[in-house]
């Protein structure tokens, strides 16, 4: 399983969320403390959103552990934003370690990542592509489930009427396709568990969430931290959401999200929780 971190709130520099946290994504990637095996070492990924430049984000990947970058760590030090979406990966389901494979992924201006597995996903994978637009079809280049369940996320994306408010636009699609991903892989993967803590932005809005529907095993780890943590571009206290597989820092104020659960965050809001309802049977799909 992997680790990511999303970040919304006044601009920062990329360091100040990868870097220098003394338990960083970075740091992360090195010595997770919720996994059982504590590296994340098969590629890694940030993107950022420059609105005053251009609509759609920045994304910069490898298939170099985030530890041993020197770009990563130069880039970081220099380029700001006020909402970053970073991942560091642990391959899972025998997908290679390629730059198309490395999160976040991108469509439009839609940032995707994910932590988790969909249940016995060589077996669903086709279904899965079957049941999408071809926009969405088309945006799928490497061979991860994770890719694969952003092709259902862009499909309800683009299903979605357009005077729905950004925000719910943005929880409705990723809870569809929460629920389209089991009900795939209950008609044509023998029900195998899925595990889909999944983060999703446009840039002023973000939805992550935490999800199982193994009814043995919790989902994987997931936090949020809303107030001041870090300092701001001009020095002031950078008044921020921050959602994360671990926490960044010992503080107090950061809380766990439940499992079955969704963080929604506005920009200028503070974060919203809300359940994902159990999944429905497979018999329409």
């Amino acid at each position: 399983m992997c680790r990511f971190t999303l970040y919304m709130g006044e601009p920062i520099r990329l360091a100040s969320l990868l870097v220098e946290p003394e338990h960083s994504l970075i740091r992360q990637s090195t010595h997770s403390r919720e996994r059982e095996e504590p590296l994340n070492g098969d590629g890694f990924g940030v993107g950022w959103y420059a609105a005053d430049l251009r609509l759609e984000p920045a994304v910069f990947r490898s298939i170099t552990p985030a530890w041993n970058n020197r770009n990563l760590i130069n880039l970081a030090r220099v380029v700001s934003s006020g909402c970053i979406l970073a991942h560091v990966r642990a391959a899972t389901q025998s997908s290679g370690v390629n730059e198309a494979n490395c999160h976040p992924f991108r469509f439009r201006s839609h940032l995707f990542m994910h932590n988790g597995d969909v249940g016995n996903f060589r077996q669903v994978r086709r279904h899965m592509l079957a049941s999408v637009h071809d926009e969405a079809f088309d945006n799928v280049y490497g061979s991860t489930d994770s890719e694969h369940v952003f092709a259902l996320v862009i499909d309800e994306i683009l299903r979605a009427p357009a005077w729905v408010d950004a925000g719910e636009r943005l929880a409705g699609a990723l809870q569809a396709a929460i629920r389209r991903v089991v009900e795939i892989v209950e008609k044509h993967g023998r029900n195998e568990p899925s595990y889909l803590n999944c983060a999703l932005s446009d840039g002023q809005n973000a939805v992550v969430s935490r999800f199982s529907n193994d009814p043995n095993e919790a989902p994987e780890s997931l936090y949020y931290y809303s107030g001041g943590i870090y300092p701001s571009l001009d020095g002031r206290v950078a008044r921020s959401v921050i959602v994360s597989s671990e926490r960044l820092t010992e503080d107090p104020a950061w809380r766990e999200i439940p499992p079955n659960h969704m963080v929604i965050v506005r920009a200028g809001h503070e974060p919203e929780l809300a359940a994902i309802p159990a999944p429905g049977s497979a018999s329409d799909c």
